[in-house]
């Protein structure tokens, strides 16, 4: 039987996170040499290459990926342990940003549950699109943001929570409670009309999202209502206004999801991640991050 030390695996996860050596000795306070080896130890462990290596890039194998989750459930629960101990020692303030719609439906509670079990940290909470968010962030307005992002094109050293499956929505009245997208296209194209479109203001994931969704099979559309806020993105649409793209579970009963079997097409999930300092992180900072992960982990779950 054999034990994986687990500052193998937190060198690992900065690694997967800043794909580079350079930074990732930065990050826990070693030299490149010895990075390297720690990299080699747990591939050793393991049995198989984590990183494809060249002189400019380092890309983590598909063995890396698979590893890549379990290693940052690892590194986490070893800090939530440490933090549990330490509480007492824990204070200071969090500036965390996230989309407005997650501030609705999924964190609310855990907020409340964070700030009632740690007193002593001031959490400072603002709700903004993504890309907003990314640019605080970088700005230094932020120490730690949920954002959206394309899987397969996340963020650099963000760390992906969940995927959210998106779905286009419209109310039970809308093109006349016609809910097939081929016949809405021809329908459309009769009267020499757009799609008319229900969206969040640009810069946002899902606007882009739809649009080149729409583009890509050749729908013409037209955004007739912008709202930065969920509550009226779908008050427009449930007046008819236009149609919308929203997570599957976060569509209310008031509207009507258009699923595959009507030939809508595909809109590709979201990825929902987490962005810090990781490692470098306040100790506050980093209990926020564990205490959001694995409260949203299980109420995902149930």
């Amino acid at each position: 039987m054999y034990d994986i030390d687990t500052s193998l695996l937190r060198t690992f996860v900065v690694l997967a996170e800043t794909r580079s050596f350079t930074k990732t000795a930065e990050r826990i306070g070693r030299t490149q040499s010895a990075t390297s080896m720690q990299i080699r130890k747990l591939e050793d462990l393991i049995g198989a290459p984590l990183f494809k290596r060249d002189n400019r890039n380092v890309e983590v194998t598909a063995a890396g990926e698979r590893l890549l989750g379990n290693a940052r459930h690892i590194v986490g629960l070893c800090e939530a342990l440490l933090l549990r101990f330490r509480e007492t020692e824990v204070e200071g303030e969090v500036r965390f940003g996230a989309p407005e719609d997650y501030t609705t439906h999924y964190l609310p509670d855990i907020l409340a549950d964070f700030m009632a079990s740690h007193p002593r940290i001031m959490l400072n909470v603002n709700c903004d699109l993504t890309l907003k968010l990314i640019e605080g962030f970088e700005a230094g307005d932020y120490d730690m943001v949920v954002i959206k992002q394309e899987p397969g094109k996340i963020y650099p050293h963000a760390e992906p929570l969940w995927r959210e499956r998106l779905v286009w929505v419209g109310s039970t009245g809308t093109f006349e409670g016609v809910r097939h997208f081929e016949t809405i296209r021809r329908d459309f194209q009769q009267i020499h009309q757009p799609l008319p479109l229900v969206l969040a203001p640009a810069p946002c994931v899902y606007r882009r999202r739809a649009l080149e969704t729409l583009d890509a099979v050749g729908m013409p559309w037209k955004v007739v209502y912008t709202s930065p806020s969920l509550a009226g993105t779908t008050a427009a649409v449930k007046a008819g206004l236009g149609i919308t793209v929203l997570p599957r579970n976060m569509v209310p009963d008031s509207l009507t999801p258009y699923e595959a079997e009507q030939h809508w097409p595909l809109i590709n999930d979201a990825e929902i991640c987490l962005l810090s300092a990781g490692s470098t992180a306040t100790p506050a900072t980093r209990t926020l991050a564990t205490f959001i992960r694995e409260n949203v982990s299980f109420n995902k779950k149930n």
